[in-house]
Order: structure tokens, then C-alpha cells, then sequence
């Protein structure tokens, strides 16, 4: 399916004059980030839940326009600036791909960290970003690295059999780190790039089992992403993981918010202890470094990586071209 110029409603653009947005690219640890810093609608200034719910609404075709393709790929994760609700906080941010929205991203708010340094808009230190799910606590290092303290995470369910057609069945842990996650451990599964296809595969069938069997997240949350973990390449390293992403893409970092579920399932389980490093890999080899502190019944995750710019640029909207508002091809 593709969105046509019947559903640019928020899109502003007239017959005489191209629309132009401004987009700062950047990947962290090979996932892909596209910040936009001007030329988004108006969202009002409500908190950020209110102005999602705006985006959502009425300006959806904006969201597919600067991420999906001809301009983005299903890879990318893009991220809306906006002004912060509260006086002490640095920046506001919107979290989307080519498929819908996401709670929290922790590469993208590492993306969201390097770009605004990138424009000289923050100095190396504290930075709390505002997200529809809660404000995170950001650290930029002198070093360029970025450490986000990450919403309270937690288990919701664990040891939980879904039956996945053509595969078997699998047992996993539900697991809220920003986003909810199905977390499997217990598999024959090679987490290497080269078996991406695959990956994808069975990881796109948990996904749809689970739906269809009506295991939920609380409250009946989607479950839209499902992390396969396994034993790091790297003998330093604590771990290695494939996350599917919501839509048709897998992460290609190590995950923020995966990597905050996966540490509050292990200290769930009496395996992370607070302050203990956890070195998670990605499926590139990439590695966020992490670490809980308890908070209540959750965990607080702190994930350390670092971004990197890799384009400026002028995502132009032609009122005459037949696809200004992106072509959706995940599901």
C-alpha cells in the first residue's frame, strides 16, 4: 500500500511551492537515525502524549513522508524535535518508523544527542529529553559517547509458551523496557547478519502468535517487538541479541530499549545485580554498555553507545510528485 495526495492533510502544500524539511542523519552502532529539526507541523504544546496523539491523528502522512521510501527505507527511525513541556528539560522528541510509533528509542535518543551537539546546540553533559513514555535522563561525554538513563523497566510475565506455525513452540519473557518485548532465549537460531533472512522469519512468526493468541503486554499492549538473545562473539561481552522491530526491519545496534529489557529480566531473575556491567551485542558485533539501578519494583537501565553524522539535508515535498507522502511497504 502507498498514502497518494488524498491523505496530506497537515502536509501544507500548494500547487506553486514545494514543502522543505531539514534532517539531520546519523547512525548509532548501525542503526540509522533522521532527526528532524524544522519544517514539522504544529503539534501545539500540550505534553508529549497529547501532541503524539495530534501527530497521529492529523498528520500521519508526515511521519510516512520523511521516513519510508522514496526519501527514508524501513530501516530508518526518525525522530521529531519539539519544544519541552517542562523548563528543565533540554529537548522533546517523537519517535517513529516506516510502520507507526514508538514509546521510547534508545539509539535514537544517542542520534538525538550527536545531532543537537552536532549543531552546537549542547555542551558535553546532563540533557533530559522529554518522550511520550517519560523523560530520560541523557549524558553526552566528552568523548562523544552518550549514556541514557532509561524509563523504569520491568518484567511483566515470564516463562511464556506461544505455539509458531512452520517452528515449534517457543518460551519467552514479556518484558516492558520503552517499548514491550517478547524476549527468547531458548532456540537453535545463529545470531549472526548473515542469517538475517532467517531471523526475520521466525521472529516476524513469534510476533504474529503471539497476536493471534491474545498475549498481550499490560493492559493489553501490543507486543511489537521480539528480541532472540544469545551468547556474545566476544569473549568481554555479556550477550548477543536480533531484535525484530514493529514493521518488517531489524535493529541493527544492539537495541537501547531491548537492552533495558533484557537487563530487568536479568535481575529479575537474580542475574544482573545493580551496577553490574551488562556488554550487549547486536547483530552487526556493535555493543551498548548498561547497567541497572533499582527503582521501586523496576529497574532503571542506563545504556552507553555513541552516534555518528552522516548527513545534512532538505527532504523536499513536490505538490505534483504521486507519492509525497512515502511509500509504505511493511505491514
Amino acid at each position: 500500500m502507498y498514502a497518494t495526495s488524498s491523505t496530506l492533510r497537515g502536509m501544507n502544500l500548494s500547487t506553486s511551492a514545494q514543502r522543505r524539511v531539514e534532517v539531520v542523519d546519523s547512525h548509532t552502532a548501525g542503526e540509522p537515525t533522521r532527526v528532524i529539526v524544522s519544517g514539522g507541523p504544529d503539534l501545539g504544546s500540550g505534553d508529549l502524549k497529547s501532541r503524539l496523539h495530534i501527530l497521529r491523528t492529523r498528520h500521519d502522512c508526515f511521519r510516512s513522508a520523511v521516513v519510508c521510501e522514496p526519501r527514508g527505507s524501513e530501516v530508518v527511525v526518525g525522530a521529531l524535535l519539539t519544544e519541552p513541556a517542562g523548563e528543565s528539560a533540554t529537548a522533546a522528541v517523537i519517535f517513529f518508523n516506516d510502520v507507526g510509533y514508538l514509546g521510547m528509542c534508545g539509539h535514537g535518543t544517542m542520534g538525538v544527542i550527536a545531532t543537537l551537539a552536532h549543531l552546537g546546540r549542547i555542551a558535553p553533559g546532563r540533557h533530559d529529553i522529554e518522550t511520550p513514555v517519560g523523560t530520560v535522563r541523557a549524558h553526552l561525554h566528552a568523548d562523544h559517547r552518550v549514556s541514557v538513563e532509561n524509563v523504569p523497566s520491568y518484567v511483566y510475565r515470564t516463562d511464556v509458551a506461544v505455539e509458531v506455525r512452520g517452528f515449534g513452540t517457543f518460551q519467552g519473557d514479556i518484558a516492558w523496557g520503552g517499548n514491550w518485548f517478547f524476549l527468547v532465549s531458548d532456540h537453535t537460531f545463529d545470531l549472526d547478519a548473515a542469517n538475517r533472512s532467517e531471523l526475520l522469519a521466525v521472529s516476524t512468526a513469534i510476533r504474529a502468535a503471539l497476536r493471534g493468541n491474545g498475549i498481550t503486554g499490560r493492559n493489553g499492549a501490543t507486543i511489537d517487538h521480539i528480541e532472540l538473545c544469545g551468547p556474545a562473539r566476544e569473549k568481554v561481552n555479556s550477550g548477543r541479541n536480533f531484535v525484530l522491530c514493529p514493521g518488517a526491519s531489524f535493529d541493527r545496534s544492539p537495541c537501547g530499549t531491548g537492552t533495558s529489557a533484557k537487563m530487568a529480566c536479568l535481575h529479575a531473575a537474580g542475574q544482573l545485580p545493580p551496577g553490574t556491567p551488562w556488554l550487549q551485542e547486536g547483530i552487526l558485533g556493535t555493543v551498548f554498555e548498561g547497567s541497572v539501578r533499582v527503582q521501586g519494583e523496576a529497574v532503571i537501565p542506563t545504556i552507553t553507545g555513541r552516534a555518528w553524522i552522516t548527513a545534512e539535508s532538505t527532504l523536499l515535498f513536490d505538490p505534483q510528485d504521486p507519492f509525497p507522502a512515502g511509500i509504505a511497504l511493511s505491514t
